[in-house]
């Protein structure tokens, strides 16, 4: 064998080994052939604090000609696009991480989150959600945004193919608050994150005003099909998604709770329990405003729009 081909040879491996599962051509993959029974009960990953540590899996890398830069600081993150998910061809095998791929457990992989992180990923099309530990690298596929494991797909309902999907990473101020806890309360030795003082000139205290004659309406009051008086139209900041109505309940609690201000109300849509503020007349006061609910209260809310 020429030094030549010995050299390309080479680098293909070294770029199969970098890649891992997200750059394997379609048919290589699949589910396993006997799958435990149970994996739909399986629970979510557990979110814990754990180190970031810089280089390492946080360390910039290159795949098929393309520089990745991951973050390696404590930071939100949240966007749509499309999953995919992997399973019998790296299970056992190392992630990026360093940690073997368990197809039947909560993980999934991501370029450029900060390993390890945690992250919720939502799947629109019927409202289910899963906690995942993202510990590997990929999809380096165009327009892909995370792999999944077998069991995480499964759990969501994407096992078919691929499919957009939601993914929002938890922060660690998150995970110690509980607040990616659904239908339960933040543990009790943790306080809720404080409300900032109110500012005169934020655009959220023109929905205080219109709302400060009324009291606060209950869960059943709130809870609507979108066609009342308080689903009026215009842009809506999305804070949470449920497929219960006691987990969007406990949500709306948690976020009056610790920023009164808000006016929030929990919209039944058939597939989910949306838990949403608003509304505003555009969509750069919505962005603004959602801008001052991260900071406040350490959740990412995505900007929706309501039509008449």
């Amino acid at each position: 064998m020429s030094a030549t081909r010995r050299l390309c040879r080479l680098a293909v491996v070294a770029a199969a080994a970098l890649v891992a599962a997200c750059a394997t051509k379609p048919g290589r993959d699949g589910p396993p052939a006997r799958p435990p029974g149970d994996l739909a009960s399986t629970p979510d990953a557990l979110p814990r604090v754990e180190p970031l540590r810089r280089g390492g899996p946080n360390k910039p890398y290159e795949v098929f000609g393309k520089r990745y830069v991951p973050m390696d600081a404590d930071l939100p993150y949240s966007e749509r696009g499309l999953a995919s998910w992997y399973g019998t061809a790296f299970h056992g095998k190392s992630t990026s991480s360093g940690e073997p791929y368990d197809m039947y457990a909560m993980t999934a992989a991501h370029k450029t989150l900060p390993l390890p992180s945690y992250a919720v990923v939502r799947n629109p099309a019927n409202g289910r959600e899963v906690v995942v530990r993202v510990n590997d690298r990929g999809p380096f596929v165009a327009g892909r945004i995370i792999d999944l494991s077998y069991t995480a797909a499964l759990r969501l309902g994407l096992l078919a193919g691929v499919a957009p999907v939601e993914v929002r990473r938890l922060t660690h101020d998150e995970i110690r608050a509980g607040l990616w806890r659904r239908g339960a309360p933040p543990p009790e030795s943790v306080p809720a994150p404080a409300a900032a003082p109110p500012d005169a000139d934020d655009p959220l205290m023109a929905l205080v005003a219109a709302s400060a004659e009324r009291p606060p309406a209950s869960d059943a009051a709130a809870r609507t099909n979108g066609t009342t008086a308080d689903a009026a139209p215009g842009f809506w900041l999305q804070l949470g998604a449920f497929r219960q109505a006691e987990g969007a309940a406990t949500l709306r609690r948690q976020v009056l709770d610790a920023a009164g201000e808000l006016a929030v109300a929990v919209f039944d849509d058939v597939v989910a329990f949306r838990v949403q503020a608003g509304p505003y007349a555009t969509r750069a006061e919505a962005q603004a405003a959602a801008e001052r609910v991260r900071a406040r209260l350490l959740i990412v809310p995505l900007v929706v729009e309501r039509r008449p």
